[in-house]
C-alpha cells in the first residue's frame, strides 16, 4: 500500500510541477510601433502637449527636458511650496 501511496504524490507533484509549462504568452495584439522615432506622435491625441505637432523632433527633446528637470527633479520640488 505504501508503494502505490509514494507513487501517486510522486505524480501528483509532478504533474503540479509540469502545469506551469503550458503557460501561453499574455501579450497584446497592438504593441509598441518601434518602426517610427517617438517624435512622430499617435496622430490626434488628448495627451499631447499643447502646441505640439508631430514630427517636431527639435520640441520633443525640449519637452522631454522639461518635463525631466521640472517634473521629476526632486531637488527643484522641495524648493516649492
Amino acid at each position: 500500500m505504501k508503494p502505490r501511496l509514494l507513487t501517486l504524490g510522486a505524480l501528483l507533484c509532478a504533474a503540479f510541477a509540469l502545469s506551469a509549462c503550458g503557460e501561453k504568452p499574455q501579450q497584446l495584439g497592438g504593441g509598441i510601433k518601434s518602426d517610427q522615432p517617438a517624435h512622430q506622435g499617435v496622430g490626434q491625441s488628448p495627451y499631447a502637449q499643447p502646441g505640439w505637432q508631430a514630427g517636431d523632433a527639435n520640441g520633443w527633446t525640449q519637452q522631454l527636458r522639461a518635463r525631466a528637470q521640472y517634473g521629476q527633479n526632486e531637488y527643484s520640488r522641495a524648493s516649492q511650496p
